[in-house]
């Protein structure tokens, strides 16, 4: 065993020049699927296959995919009367053994050297972008009831990306060795992965984050029990097959279903528990982090604590802005994905000498949005994800509707006779600290608030102590020195900051995403940042010529 890890020292962390690189990655290109395009008929073909038999999701503990506890039924948001299979919800059982079967693994998964773990996930990159391309885009389409383009974007390219892009982090992060100080001295940083066992609590609304909240730490070096939301189960599937063809051992990732709250007391109380990986709510967020400290006494070491949690994001017009640019970031920003994303537009600020110009323009547009199912291509909104978030939604619209400060001046209508489905709603008020302009509803709801073009410098501070959070927010501006004031003064007010764009649509490589305030720990998902909080570092220094004798120079 010790020439077993003398070897991995030598080879996971100083890898010879020349005998392993890992290229710097590029963005995986995004499929259009235009009407009469090769990639819509797969599509197509992908989705009735799909739809034409059910499936049954197991969980995945160690080597063996478990069918016991409480079978339950899965259907697309959109057409919930329809069958898409079943899955099988455990108990803290399941949770114990997963934990087990993860510890069990630990040691020669850590020991496994980098370039063979590399290998692994880079052949996972190449499947999804590959071979199952249109499979994880229809799963993610028929179970997160997401349109075609929205897919791609996630499920196959975001997905392909956060692997390809975190494998070349990782190699530079081994490569990064503090100096050698002189030739008598070698000094070396070993990363180690976490004492313990990872858990992963992964969200709906994006099939990527749910792969690569596991899949980050895995990297590391870490073992992970993973717990997919509900209403994703049917696409994580999808990603578990993956893992398996690409050959990740057996163990590495575990994945159960259970009920949230007996997970946790199961997960938050072992000893063994080394860090969470979490995207989600900040209700469920500050319960972990309040179970984790409370604690903290029976685990081994500190856990990590890394979360994503939500957002009020914003889009704040100057005069000076284009006003198709503004329409095109309202309509995207706030309504592609039914506003399901922790990025997404639900408060902007619009000063009073663009209003009428900016809504004509934008009350056309949004005139012409069609919606429903995701398997038609001509919808751009779809279902939100199940009856709990569509009474939530419905129940803000009804709020907003009751205050005389607000006018409903688009949609406000719902329906979930067929589907969960609300139509994009935009709310004009009076009140820039209103309701709607300052809760998190995660829906197709947007709240514009008209300002004086003279209280411009006054908005920007309402903007900025309006929400608890600070995800993202965009400002649409062509006055470069306005743009520059506006960067600084909204500079604590969002982690990812966009110039004259939609506040949604992070790229892997190029805006590592997150958020700080209550919005989250900030740790920049899809960069090395992220990578670095899944490592124990251990700094070793070998004198290679030892001092034989006490005494320093000084002593007489």
């Amino acid at each position: 065993m010790f020439i077993t890890k003398i070897i991995f020292i030598l080879i996971h962390l100083y890898p010879m020049n020349g005998t392993f690189k890992i290229p710097f990655p590029i963005n995986e290109p995004t499929l259009q699927f235009a009407p009469g395009s090769k990639e819509r008929t797969q599509i197509m073909d992908v989705l009735k296959t799909m739809k034409s038999s059910e499936v049954e999701v197991p969980m995945y503990i160690g080597k063996s995919t478990i069918k016991e506890g409480t079978k339950k039924r899965m259907s697309p948001p959109h057409e919930h009367a329809y069958t898409l299979g079943h899955y099988w919800e455990g108990t803290e059982k399941h949770v114990s053994q997963a934990i087990d079967a993860a510890l069990a693994i630990k040691e020669s998964w850590e020991l496994l050297p980098w370039e063979q773990k590399a290998t692994i996930f880079m052949k996972i990159a190449d499947l999804v972008a590959g071979p199952y391309r249109y499979k994880i885009n229809a799963a993610t389409m028929l179970c997160q009831s997401k349109n075609v383009f929205q897919a791609e974007i996630d499920a196959a390219c975001e997905f392909a990306d956060f692997i390809r892009f975190n494998v070349y982090y990782v190699d530079e992060i081994y490569k990064s060795q503090p100096i050698v100080n002189s030739a008598a001295i070698w000094n070396r940083m070993e990363y180690r992965p976490l004492e313990g066992f990872v858990y992963a609590l992964t969200p709906f609304n994006f099939t990527a984050i749910a792969a690569n909240l596991p899949l980050a730490p895995a990297m590391m070096g870490n073992v992970v029990v993973w717990k997919p939301s509900d209403t994703q189960v049917y696409s994580a599937k999808v990603i578990m097959d993956i893992l398996t063809e690409a050959g990740l051992p057996a163990g590495v990732i575990n994945m159960v279903m259970c009920d949230g709250q007996k997970a946790g007391d199961v997960v938050f109380s072992h000893r063994d528990f080394a860090g969470i990986h979490f995207t989600g709510s900040t209700a469920v967020f500050k319960s972990v982090w309040k179970s984790i400290s409370n604690n903290l006494d029976k685990y081994k070491s500190y856990p990590k604590i890394v979360g994503e949690t939500g957002g009020k994001d914003f889009i704040f017009a100057h005069q000076s802005a284009d006003v198709e640019v503004l329409v095109a970031a309202l309509i995207r920003g706030s309504f592609e994905f039914q506003g399901q994303k922790c990025s997404a537009c639900s408060r902007a600020y619009v000063p009073k000498s663009l209003w009428d110009k900016t809504w004509k323009l934008m009350e056309s547009e949004l005139k012409t949005i069609k919606i429903g199912s995701t398997e038609d291509m001509s919808c751009f909104v779809n279902a939100v994800i199940d009856e709990k978030s569509f009474t939530k939604i419905s129940g803000y619209i009804e709020k907003a509707r009751a205050l005389p400060e607000n006018k409903i001046i688009f949609g406000g209508k719902y329906d979930k006779s067929k589907g969960y489905f609300v139509d994009p709603t935009v709310i004009l008020t009076t009140n820039p600290h209103s309701l709607t302009m300052e809760e998190e509803i995660f829906g197709p709801v947007l709240t514009i608030y008209v300002y004086e073009d003279a209280d411009f410098e006054k908005t920007l501070t309402i903007v900025d102590s309006t929400s608890e959070y600070a995800l993202t927010g965009a400002v649409i501006a062509n006055d470069k020195m306005v743009i520059a004031k506006m960067t600084e003064k909204l500079r604590n007010s969002a982690g990812n900051f966009y110039i004259n764009d939609k506040c949604t649509g992070a790229v892997v490589g190029q805006q590592p995403f997150g958020g700080a305030r209550m919005s989250g720990t900030n740790d920049k998902s899809g960069s090395f940042l992220n990578l670095l909080r899944w490592v124990s570092p251990r700094t070793i220094k070998e004198n290679l010529v030892p001092v034989k004798d006490y005494r320093y120079s000084f002593l007489n």
